[in-house]
């Protein structure tokens, strides 16, 4: 009875830890995510769209990252769909598409692509696909030679911009110097009175002073100050020129000397008149004496004649007085002409000298003097940049001008052993050196390298000393080297070697301080370089350099 209780309490446990096993195993394989992928055709035409499919399982609760960018290369993304979304039971089934093109005819592969799944890489399997040349039948369709290399307008940027606002500027304030300045403006009443003949303004300030109202209000002392006033101004301007500030007696033996002299046609009478009008006025200003209305109003009329009568007796004006006259306005015109340039040139340069001052104090001394002198290496970095591969394997990089090929010299024994093609903007001896070079080794240099049977590998190190001494031949001394690990945005890894070094010059046997920086990447029995060199001290170039090695990307080779 022991042994059969016995045997029945195993099986029991036996059929419990198989359950639990198969417990754990299911809960093992839906726990974790699959990932798979999958493309609609191996083969296409060239530009054929193609889609790339990729498929995940997983939990609901999962955080699911799929490759976005061009990570397709060497097929080209043309087009990301919107995941496709299905769930079934406690699991999603999540659907990435992508349209996939290339234009070259080949055998290509679609290189694993990563999907992140909460903090778990995968990857997906490398696809192969052949892309088909398109069949011409040459003997409908024609062949026809190709087409010369035709000049392409440069893009005109937003300079026009600036400087529709500088037109403006220079416009506004042109026009404010004209509107203030220059422009003949409309005279104002006392102006045009100023412009009269001294005869027309003594007329016509006795006429003003018949429209007041001094002897309605009986305020004689100010009647009699305007009204010799009137007679004292012509007297000033036409025969003595200081009347205004003459006593009575001074003046009055003033113009009698003048008659005795025969200067001017004056009566005694006349002289008697004007004496006594302005005695009288004198005892009103000066002794409050108060004279009839009547007699004032005499006295307006007796001095309107003895103003005629001065201007009769005044000599003709001879032809010297004329001529001294007419000089004198001319002079007095071009005074003013010249005050308005005077003022002009002072106000814009005022105003250039305030604006040097405003973009001194926004963007700095050397910023303005490099922007209105010009600067080689400012109008690269501000210029329009060209984003381009270069060689086989393709190197992406944005450079401010486009490289050009370089014809590589390789010693005729060593032809059977590397080719190199190089693409360029510069040399050593410029402002900035720009070099993108590839290098394939053939196979009878891979077999010298070759060790154990196996895939030889390129020294970086190498590398990058060969290219210094190549410099040094060049004319580049005090090299100064140090070196560290390059990683492009995309995860490419390669060395990196930069420093300082004296580099030959341009405009004499001198060399010139200047940096330098060299990115060695190699894979298989390819090597591929970028090399760069500036000169030191120059800000713009520093701003160049690190644009491009941020830009700095590979391409993987078609298979």
């Amino acid at each position: 009875m022991t042994l059969k209780l016995h045997r029945m309490t195993r099986s029991i446990m036996q059929q419990k830890t198989g359950t639990l096993v198969f417990f754990f195993v299911f809960f093992s394989l839906v726990s974790y995510a699959q990932v798979s992928s999958s493309i609609d055709s191996t083969s296409i035409k060239i530009g054929e769209e193609i889609i790339y499919k990729i498929e995940v399982n997983t939990d609901s609760t999962d955080l699911v990252v799929f490759p976005e960018g061009q990570s397709f290369s060497p097929l080209e993304m043309i087009s990301s769909y919107e995941i496709d979304t299905t769930k079934r039971d406690a699991t999603f089934r999540l659907i990435k598409k992508y349209g996939l093109t290339q234009f070259d005819s080949g055998a290509y592969a679609i290189p694993k692509q990563k999907i992140i799944i909460n903090d778990k890489t995968f990857f997906t399997d490398s696809l192969h696909v052949e892309v088909q040349a398109v069949m011409v039948d040459t003997t409908k369709q024609g062949l026809y030679d190709i087409k010369p290399v035709m000049a392409v307008d440069k893009e005109i940027g937003d300079w026009w911009i600036y400087l529709l606002i500088a037109i403006a500027s220079v416009a506004l304030v042109a026009f404010l110097m004209y509107w203030f300045i220059w422009r003949q403006k409309p005279l104002t009443e006392a102006e045009e009175i100023a412009l009269l003949p001294p005869y027309d303004r003594a007329k016509m300030a006795l006429k003003k002073l018949d429209e007041s109202n001094y002897l309605q209000t009986e305020n004689l002392k100010e009647y009699y100050s305007e009204l010799t006033f009137i007679i004292r101004k012509y007297l000033d301007e036409k025969v003595y020129d200081r009347a205004l500030e003459s006593t009575t007696d001074e003046l009055v033996y003033r113009l009698k000397l003048l008659k005795d002299g025969n200067q001017i046609e004056l009566s005694a009478n006349d002289i008697k008149n004007i004496e006594t009008i302005l005695k009288r006025a004198d005892l009103v200003k000066f002794a409050k004496s108060a004279p009839d209305v009547a007699l004032a109003e005499m006295d307006r009329k007796t001095v309107d004649l003895e103003i005629d009568q001065v201007k009769s007796a005044l000599p003709e004006p001879t032809e010297a007085e004329k001529l001294q006259d007419k000089r004198y306005k001319e002079e007095q015109e071009r005074r003013k002409k010249n005050k308005k340039i005077v003022l002009t040139v002072v106000l814009s340069l005022a105003l250039v000298f305030a604006t040097l001052i405003g973009f001194i104090a926004t963007y700095g001394f050397t910023y303005v003097k490099d922007t209105i002198i010009g600067h080689e290496s400012k109008s690269l970095l501000e210029g329009n940049w060209v984003t381009s591969d270069y060689g086989y394997p393709p190197i992406t990089i944005s450079t401010p001008k486009v490289l050009k090929r370089t014809e590589v010299p390789t010693p005729e024994a060593l032809k059977e052993q590397y080719k190199s093609t190089m693409f360029s903007y510069g040399s050593l001896i410029d402002k900035l050196n720009i070099v993108v070079r590839t290098t394939t080794f053939t196979k009878p240099q891979q077999q010298e390298m070759q060790t154990n049977d196996q895939e030889p590998e390129i020294d970086l190190n190498q590398a990058v000393d060969a290219v210094l001494s190549h410099w040094e031949k060049s004319g580049a001394i005090n090299i100064v080297l140090n070196k560290e690990k390059f990683v492009t945005p995309r995860g490419a890894e390669g060395l990196k070697a930069f420093g300082t070094a004296d580099l030959p010059s341009l405009l004499s046997d001198k060399t010139e301080k200047g940096k330098y920086a060299i990115l060695s990447f190699t894979s298989q029995n390819i090597l591929q370089q970028v090399l760069l060199s500036w000169k030191d001290n120059d800000d713009y170039a520093e701003d160049i350099i690190e644009r491009i090695l941020d830009s700095i990307e590979l391409k993987p080779k078609a298979e």
